[in-house]
C-alpha cells in the first residue's frame, strides 16, 4: 500500500513538474514597435509573475493551462489580458494613458504619432463606428470629428447624406471628400440617385478613420484634396492565432412624427369654403359657372352616403409608413501570427423602410492577407466584393418626390382599396389632381437600383537599406451599377400618358492606380531625426453607360424584364469617357529635440481634363508644430500635461469636373425633315483650352491642450480656406450656338472656428464617466464672381458678399387686410391675397423684387456625447445639434397654397378670414381663382434643432464567464437612434435635402422622412 502511494506520490510531483514547466514567452511594446521594459507579467488568479527585460522579452511559467490569462500592466500604461489559448508566443501593445497623444494614426502615405502631428487630423476608432449601426458609413461617422458636417438628408434605406469638411469649396464642382480605402483612391461620381462610393461599403469592415482637414494633411493628395480626405482602414487578419467574431442586430424604425393633414371632414369643408370665395377672387368665371358646388359631387355610393357624409377617413400616413425591420449579420474568421495574418468578413444586411416598397438587401465579403516572406520583404492585399439591391421610392427623377407627395395629397375620403379590390385614388372624386394613392404607386412604380462594387488592392515593402523602405500598391475599383424602371399604365402624372414606361439603365465606373514611394527614416543625433517620402502615382478613370427604353405595353406583367413588348422604342443612349491622372509627390518631417516639428508637404498633378496650358498644378504646404510641454518651463506647471501649438499654410485642388470639357465636343442632333426624324452629329460643346484647376489655399492655426494627466483635452481650430478659379458650366449668348461652357468662374471663402473637449469625469473601480464634446463654426461668402453677375441655380443664388447657395425669394409680409384694400389693388391683390414686399418700390411685384431670404448651410454643428460604465454595464448617449441653418419647406407650396385639389395640411384651416386678417395664409380659393406659388420668407424656417442621435445600453460578459463558455468576448446591447428631436420645424425633419441641384441642403420638397429605430443585438467572439 505504502508502495502505491509512493508511486502516485511520485507521478504527482512529476505531473506538477511538466505544469510548472509550461512556458509562454513573447514580447510587450509601444505603439510605435518599441519593447517596453519593466512591464508586470502575471497569470491571473496565481502568484505567477515575472518583468520584461530591456528590450520588452518575457518569460513566464504558468499553472492553468490553455485556460491561463495572462495580465500585462505597468504604470502610465493602459492594462491589457490576454488568454493563452494553446500559444506558446503571446506578443502584445501597449498603449500609454495618453492615448490621444501616444497613438500611431494613418496620413497620407504613411502613419505618425499623434503627438507629433503638424496638420489637423480627426481620428474615429472601430469601437464607435460601431456603437451606431447603420447602412451607411457616412452616419456612423457624424459628429464625431470638429469641422466634419454630416447631414443624413433621406430616411430611406441606406441614406443619402452630404459630408462637408470645413465648407464647401465650389459652386458646382463635387464638395465630397476625398475616399482612400487601404490607399486605394476612389473616384467614382454621378452614381445613381446621389449616391457615393463610400456607401457601398460594409461599416462593419473598417477599423479606424482618418479625416484630414487642413492643407498640411492634405496636400499630399493635391488635385482632390481641396474638401478634405478621409481616410479609412479597414480589419486585417489576427496576428493571435486563430479568432471567429460573430456580430448581429435586428431592429424596427418607427415614424417619430406625423404631419397634421386635413380629415374628411376638414377637407369637404375647406372645399365648401374655397367655392364660396370663388367669387370674391373670379367673379367673372364664377358667374360664367366655372366653378361646381362641391356638394353636387358627392353623390357617389362608393364614397358618401345618403347624407353625402364621408365613408371614409384614411390616415395615408399611418397606410403608408409602417414599421421597418432589419436584420444585420457579420461573420468574421481571422488568424496568424507576427509573420504571417490573414482574413475572412462576411456580411448580410436586410433592411426594410418606413414608406411601402422601399428596402435594401447587402451582401458583402472581403479577404485579407499580410505576409513577412522575408526580414526585408513583406507583401500582402485585399479583395472585397459587395451586391447591394435596393427599391428605391424616392429616386431623384423618374417621380421620385411622388410617392411622399401622394401620402400628403391623397384625399382622406378615399380608401387604399374599395371592397371589390380596385385602387381607390384622387381621381375617383371629380374636379381633383393627382393618380394612384401612395400604396399603388409604391407597387406599380418600380425603381430598382443594383450595385455591384469590387476592390483590390495588393502591396509590397521592400526594406532596401536600414530606414529605407519601397512600397508598391496597385489598387483596383469597379462599380458597376443596374437601374430597372417601371411606371405602371395607369399611374397618372408618373407613366398613365406613356402606356407604361420602362427603362434598363447600365453604368460602369472602372479605376485602376499604381503608386511608388520610398521613404526613408533617420535618427541623427538625439536631437535630431527625420522622416523623408518621395512617390509617383499614376491613374486611369473610365466610365461607360448606356440606357433602353420602351413604352405602350398591352399590360405590366412583364414590367421591365422585356422592353421587346413595347409598342414605342424611344432613342437609346449610351456614353463613354476616360480620363486619366500622372502625379508626383513628396514629404519631409523634421524633428528637433522632440520639441520642434516641420513639415514640408508638396505634389503635382497632372490631369487629362484640362487644356494643355494648364494640365500640371503644383500643390505645395508647410506646417510647423512647438510641443510646449516638452519646455523646461513647463514643468513647474504640472495640472497642465500636453500642450502644443501648430499652424499651416496650403494650396490644395478640385478637379472633379466631367472629362473632355476643355475640349469641344460632337453630339447628336434630331430634326424633323420630309415628314421624318433625321439624326445629324454636330458641335455640342464649346471648348476651353484655358480651362484650370480650381485651387484652394488654407491657413490653420492650432492648439492641443492636456490638463490634469490629460484626463481633460482640449483641441481648438481656428482657419481661413480661400477657392479661386471656381469651375461652373457658366451660361453663354444663346446667339453663340449654345447655352453653357465650362471656364473658371471667381472665389469663395471660408473661415472657421472648431473646438473639441474630451474629459475623463469620474474614474473608480465601479464607475466611470467620460464625455465628448464638438462644436464647429463656420462663415461662407462668395467673394468673387467673374463678372460681377449672379449665378442661379434652382432655388439658389451664387452672389458675391453672401454664403453660396443661398436661397432666393420674395419678402412675404402676411396677408393683405380689409384697410389695406386700396394698397392691394395698387398690386393687382385684394385683401386676404399675400402681400409680398415691393423691395425696390418700383410699383409691381416680379422677378426684381427677389432677395435672398436664407441658407441652408449651419452656422454652428456639433455633438456631446457622453459614456456611463457601472461595473460590466454601459450607457453611451450621444446628442447631436445644428444652429444658424435655414429650410425652404417648399412641400408648403402645394401642401397650403393649392386647396380643393388634393389635401392639404391642417393649417390650411387658420388662413385669412374677415375675422383673422393677421394670418400668414391667404384666404381660401379655388386653384383656378388664382394662388402664391413663390418661393418666399413664409416658406423658410429655422432649422435648428437638437437631436437625441444615439442612446445605447449595453453589457459586456465578464471574463470569467466568457472563458467558462469558451468564448473570448460577449456582448448584449439595446439602442435608440434618432429618439428625440428638438426643433422649431414642423416638418418631418430639418436635416434634409432632396431637390438634386448643387446646392439643396435644407431643402425639402416630400423628403422621405427617418425613422425612430430601437435595436438589440449581440457581439461574439471565440
Amino acid at each position: 500500500m505504502k508502495k502505491i502511494q509512493l508511486t502516485l506520490l511520485f507521478m504527482l510531483l512529476i505531473f506538477q513538474g511538466f505544469a510548472q514547466s509550461l512556458q509562454v514567452k513573447g514580447k510587450v511594446s509601444s505603439s510605435d514597435g518599441t519593447g517596453i521594459p519593466g512591464v508586470s507579467v502575471t497569470e491571473k488568479g496565481t502568484q505567477n509573475g515575472s518583468v520584461t527585460n530591456a528590450d520588452g522579452t518575457y518569460a513566464i511559467k504558468i499553472s492553468s493551462g490553455e485556460n491561463a490569462v495572462i495580465n500585462f500592466s505597468s504604470v502610465g500604461m493602459i492594462s491589457k489580458t490576454e488568454s493563452v489559448r494553446n500559444r506558446a508566443t503571446i506578443d502584445v501593445t501597449l498603449l500609454d494613458n495618453s492615448e490621444e497623444l501616444s497613438e500611431v494614426v494613418v496620413v497620407g502615405y504613411g502613419t505618425q504619432r499623434k503627438s507629433d502631428l503638424t496638420g489637423a487630423v480627426g481620428t474615429i476608432k472601430t469601437e464607435a463606428i460601431q456603437e451606431r449601426r447603420s447602412a451607411s458609413l457616412n452616419q456612423a461617422i457624424a459628429g464625431r470629428v470638429t469641422g466634419v458636417n454630416v447631414s443624413v438628408n433621406s430616411g430611406r434605406p441606406g441614406g443619402r447624406s452630404n459630408i462637408r469638411i470645413r465648407g464647401n469649396t465650389s459652386v458646382s464642382v463635387a464638395n465630397n471628400p476625398l475616399y482612400v480605402i487601404d490607399g486605394v483612391i476612389l473616384v467614382a461620381s454621378d452614381l445613381a440617385n446621389g449616391s457615393t462610393p463610400i456607401d457601398y461599403l460594409n461599416a462593419n469592415d473598417v477599423s479606424s478613420i482618418e479625416i484630414l482637414k487642413d492643407a498640411s494633411a492634405t496636400a499630399i493628395y493635391g488635385a482632390r484634396g481641396a474638401n478634405g480626405v478621409i481616410l479609412i482602414s479597414t480589419k486585417r487578419g489576427s496576428q493571435e492565432g486563430g479568432r471567429i467574431s460573430y456580430d448581429t442586430d435586428f431592429s424596427v424604425g418607427v415614424l417619430p412624427r406625423k404631419i397634421p393633414l386635413l380629415n374628411s371632414a376638414e377637407f369637404l369643408l375647406v372645399e365648401d369654403q374655397a367655392y364660396v370665395n370663388a367669387k370674391k377672387y373670379d367673379p367673372v368665371g364664377f358667374a360664367g359657372g366655372k366653378y361646381t358646388n362641391p356638394a353636387t359631387k358627392r353623390n357617389n355610393p362608393l364614397l358618401f352616403d345618403s347624407s353625402g357624409k364621408p365613408l371614409y377617413d384614411t390616415d395615408w400616413q399611418d397606410e403608408s409608413l409602417k414599421p421597418a425591420l432589419t436584420q444585420n449579420h457579420q461573420l468574421g474568421f481571422s488568424g496568424g501570427n507576427s509573420k504571417e495574418s490573414y482574413g475572412l468578413y462576411l456580411g448580410y444586411r436586410d433592411e426594410d423602410g418606413l414608406m411601402n416598397g422601399s428596402y435594401l438587401t447587402r451582401y458583402s465579403s472581403r479577404f485579407v492577407l499580410d505576409s513577412q516572406i522575408k526580414p526585408w520583404l513583406k507583401v500582402g492585399g485585399s479583395l472585397s466584393y459587395n451586391v447591394q439591391n435596393e427599391s428605391q421610392v424616392d429616386p431623384l427623377g423618374n417621380g421620385g418626390i411622388v410617392a411622399m407627395r401622394q401620402v400628403l395629397e391623397a384625399l382622406p375620403i378615399i380608401p387604399v382599396k374599395y371592397p371589390d379590390g380596385s385602387w381607390g385614388s384622387n381621381e375617383n372624386y371629380p374636379g381633383m389632381e393627382g393618380g394612384g394613392n401612395p400604396i399603388q404607386v409604391s407597387e406599380e412604380r418600380l425603381f430598382l437600383l443594383k450595385t455591384q462594387s469590387f476592390m483590390g488592392n495588393f502591396y509590397t515593402n521592400i526594406n532596401l537599406a536600414k530606414g529605407l523602405e519601397l512600397r508598391t500598391t496597385v489598387g483596383v475599383n469597379i462599380i458597376n451599377q443596374e437601374t430597372n424602371y417601371y411606371g405602371g399604365r395607369t399611374l397618372n402624372y408618373i407613366s398613365r400618358n406613356q402606356g407604361g414606361d420602362a427603362a434598363l439603365t447600365s453604368d460602369r465606373h472602372n479605376s485602376w492606380q499604381i503608386e511608388n514611394y520610398l521613404t526613408y527614416s533617420k535618427k541623427i543625433s538625439q536631437d535630431h531625426s527625420f522622416v523623408a517620402m518621395l512617390g509617383q502615382a499614376l491613374q486611369h478613370v473610365d466610365r461607360m453607360n448606356f440606357t433602353a427604353r420602351a413604352q405602350r405595353f398591352q399590360d405590366d406583367y412583364f414590367q421591365f424584364n422585356n422592353l421587346g413588348t413595347g409598342a414605342v422604342t424611344p432613342a437609346s443612349s449610351s456614353s463613354l469617357s476616360a480620363y486619366g491622372l500622372e502625379s508626383y509627390f513628396g514629404r519631409f518631417n523634421y524633428n528637433l529635440k522632440d520639441k520642434y516639428l516641420l513639415t514640408f508637404t508638396g505634389r503635382v498633378d497632372g490631369s487629362s481634363k484640362f487644356g494643355s496650358e494648364n494640365r500640371y498644378a503644383v500643390f505645395p504646404s508647410a506646417a510647423l508644430a512647438w510641443k510646449v510641454i516638452e519646455e523646461d518651463f513647463m514643468q513647474d506647471i504640472p495640472f497642465v500635461s500636453n500642450l502644443k501649438l501648430r499652424t499651416s499654410y496650403g494650396i490644395t485642388g478640385n478637379s472633379e469636373i466631367t472629362a473632355y470639357q476643355s475640349l469641344a465636343g460632337l453630339g447628336n442632333y434630331a430634326v424633323i425633315f420630309n415628314n421624318s426624324r433625321q439624326v445629324g452629329i454636330g458641335v455640342n460643346r464649346l471648348a476651353n483650352q484655358d480651362l484650370r484647376w480650381e485651387k484652394t489655399a488654407q491657413v490653420d492655426l492650432g492648439l492641443e491642450l492636456g490638463l490634469i494627466n490629460n484626463k481633460i483635452n482640449i483641441e481648438v481650430d481656428l482657419y481661413r480656406k480661400l477657392t479661386s478659379d471656381m469651375l461652373l458650366s457658366a451660361p453663354v449668348p444663346s446667339s453663340s450656338g449654345f447655352t453653357t461652357v465650362s471656364k473658371n468662374v471667381g472665389s469663395m471663402e471660408n473661415r472657421g472656428l472648431e473646438i473639441g473637449i474630451n474629459s475623463v469625469n469620474i474614474t473608480t473601480p465601479n464607475f466611470s464617466w467620460n464625455s465628448n464634446f464638438n462644436i464647429s463654426f463656420n462663415q461662407n461668402k462668395v467673394v468673387e464672381l467673374a463678372g460681377g453677375s449672379d449665378i442661379f441655380l434652382g432655388a439658389t443664388i451664387v452672389r458675391v458678399g453672401a454664403p453660396v447657395g443661398s436661397f432666393f425669394g420674395y419678402v412675404n409680409q402676411g396677408t393683405y387686410t380689409v384697410a389695406e384694400e386700396g394698397l392691394a389693388s395698387k398690386y393687382l391683390k385684394k385683401p386676404g391675397d399675400i402681400k409680398n414686399q415691393d423691395t425696390n418700390n418700383d410699383g409691381k411685384i416680379n422677378d426684381n423684387d427677389r432677395v435672398i431670404i436664407g441658407k441652408g448651410i449651419p452656422d454652428s454643428f456639433g455633438s456631446f456625447i457622453n459614456t456611463f460604465t457601472v461595473k460590466n454595464f454601459e450607457l453611451m448617449v450621444d446628442l447631436q445639434f445644428m444652429s444658424g441653418n435655414d429650410v425652404l419647406w417648399r412641400s408648403k407650396h402645394s401642401a397650403e397654397d393649392r386647396v380643393g385639389i388634393a389635401n392639404s395640411f391642417k393649417t390650411v384651416l387658420n388662413g385669412w378670414t374677415p375675422a383673422n386678417q393677421t394670418s400668414t395664409l391667404a384666404e381660401l380659393r379655388p386653384v383656378s381663382a388664382g394662388y402664391n406659388t413663390f418661393n418666399d420668407t413664409d416658406k423658410i424656417i429655422d432649422g435648428s434643432f437638437i437631436r437625441g442621435r444615439n442612446a445605447v445600453f449595453s453589457y459586456k460578459f465578464s471574463p470569467d464567464v466568457v472563458r467558462k463558455m469558451k468564448l473570448s468576448k460577449l456582448r448584449a446591447f439595446v439602442s435608440v437612434q434618432n429618439f428625440f428631436l428638438a426643433t422649431k420645424y414642423p416638418g418631418y425633419d430639418p436635416e434634409v435635402a432632396n431637390s438634386g441641384a448643387a446646392f439643396d441642403q435644407g431643402f425639402d420638397l416630400y423628403a422621405y422622412p427617418k425613422a425612430r429605430t430601437f435595436m438589440i443585438g449581440l457581439n461574439i467572439g471565440l
